[in-house]
């Protein structure tokens, strides 16, 4: 380990990533309570769950869609791909690029909120919510995948479940129950309970708000990336 690695500033910017993957994956949990309840019974961020129900639903499983959990998965991985290909020349950690990705990915889902919105859940209308809004969960998955955050997917965890509860049965204590890896857990639970109360109020409102979420962390994200690039240089 370098000697930047375990500066004040290296920490402020680990610090600063670790929150804002969390609010993104905050984010991840109203959305995917929007698809699930709202769209057809589609997980709009949890792919792993929409390959599930695509293999069911492909066997004939009553009430379980096919087509749009289809269309879920190739617009995830169509977000997925452009998002790394766009970001595979740049450094690891928040840059401009990453910044452009998020912001694409918020208005995506703010799009998905304006088309809710102004048709409700007319069918192909809520096609194209699941197809804009996968995609723009692919881009984020991407992003955050870049920017590195050890157990903080952003869109998925089960893995983090997993690391979780190995540590905290082999070394019982504060610091393995309490960490970034519950935290995660924690986040995504929070995020899916506040977009079930929302499907109640309007299924677009709870697109409007988890766009505006991403929106805060990419406005974050930048400005916060920013000052610390300044005063880097002014060392």
């Amino acid at each position: 380990m370098t000697t930047s690695d375990s500066s004040p500033g290296a920490d402020r910017e680990a610090a600063r990533d670790l929150a804002l993957m969390l609010v993104l994956t905050f984010a991840t949990g109203v959305v995917d309570a929007g698809g699930f309840l709202g769209l057809d019974t589609v997980f709009l961020g949890n792919m792993t769950g929409n390959v599930l129900i695509l293999g069911m639903g492909a066997a004939g499983a009553d009430g379980l869609p096919v087509f749009s959990v289809a269309l879920a998965l190739v617009a995830f991985i169509l977000g997925a791909g452009l998002a790394s290909l766009f970001l595979r020349s740049d450094r690891r950690g928040w840059s401009p690029r990453l910044t452009a990705v998020l912001a694409v990915s918020a208005s995506l889902v703010a799009g998905t909120a304006v088309i809710i919105w102004a048709q409700s859940t007319e069918h192909v209308a809520a096609m194209f919510a699941v197809g804009m809004t996968t995609c723009a969960m692919g881009m984020q998955a991407a992003a955050a995948r870049n920017i590195g955050v050890a157990d903080v997917t952003t869109v998925v965890v089960t893995s983090t479940i997993t690391a979780w509860a190995i540590d905290m049965f082999a070394r019982p204590g504060r610091a393995t129950i309490v960490n970034r890896r519950s935290a995660a857990i924690v986040s995504i639970l929070l995020g899916a309970l506040v977009g079930a109360l929302l499907v109640k109020v309007a299924l677009w409102s709870v697109f409007a708000v988890a766009a505006v979420i991403s929106a805060v962390v990419v406005v974050c994200g930048y400005v916060l990336a920013s000052a610390g690039a300044g005063e880097q240089a002014g060392v």
